[in-house]
C-alpha cells in the first residue's frame, strides 16, 4: 500500500510517517522503481502502535524504547510496566502543574473587577511588581517561585528588566 493508504489505515498522517522514517523511529519504507513508498500490514501495525503511544503522550524517545521492547520477545514485562508507571507519574505531575495554573488564573480573575477601570490584578501579577519595585530601589528582588512552571534564566532576566508602568 502507498503512504496515503498507510496513513488512512494507521491514523498517522503521511507527513508524520515521513518524519518517523527520517528520525529512525520506523525503518525506511520499501520503494517502488518509481520511488514511491510501499508499506505492508506490519508497517501499519507499527504505525498504529506509535499513534496509540502518542495519544498517551509518550515522547518519541519513549516510543522508540517501547517499540524496541515490543519487538523483543525476550523482554521482561516488568520493564514495560516500569516505563508505564514512570510515565503515569510524569503525567500526574503535569496535571498537578496545570491544575495549579488554572487555580492561579481563577484566583486572579476572582480578584479582577472586570469593569471599565484599568486596574487589573491579572496584569499586575504577570508584570510581577515586586521585581520592578526592587529594581526601582536598586536592590535585587527576592526569588519568587514562578506560578507557571520552571523559572528559566531567560524568563528571570526578562522579568527583571520589565518596569511597572506608572
Amino acid at each position: 500500500m502507498n503512504i496515503g493508504q498507510a496513513a488512512k489505515f494507521s491514523g498517522v498522517s503521511a507527513k508524520m510517517i515521513r518524519y518517523y522514517e527520517q528520525i529512525g523511529l520506523i525503518p525506511q519504507a520499501n520503494r517502488s522503481d518509481a520511488g514511491y513508498r510501499h508499506y505492508n500490514s506490519a508497517d501499519v501495525h507499527s504505525l498504529r502502535f506509535i499513534r496509540r503511544a502518542r495519544d498517551l503522550f509518550f515522547s518519541v524517545e519513549q516510543i522508540s524504547a517501547l517499540l524496541a521492547l515490543w519487538n523483543d520477545r525476550d523482554r521482561a514485562s516488568a520493564d514495560v510496566k516500569t516505563m508505564a508507571l514512570s510515565h503515569a507519574a510524569g503525567l500526574k505531575a503535569k496535571i498537578a502543574e496545570l491544575q495549579a495554573m488554572a487555580q492561579t488564573l481563577e484566583h486572579l480573575a476572582d480578584h479582577c473587577h472586570g469593569n471599565d477601570r484599568p486596574d487589573c490584578p491579572i496584569l499586575e501579577d504577570l508584570a510581577e511588581p515586586a521585581v520592578a519595585a526592587a529594581a526601582d530601589r536598586g536592590t535585587q528582588a527576592p526569588h519568587r517561585t514562578p506560578l507557571f512552571g520552571v523559572d528559566t534564566p531567560a524568563s528571570s532576566h526578562h522579568r527583571a528588566s520589565v518596569a511597572r508602568p506608572a
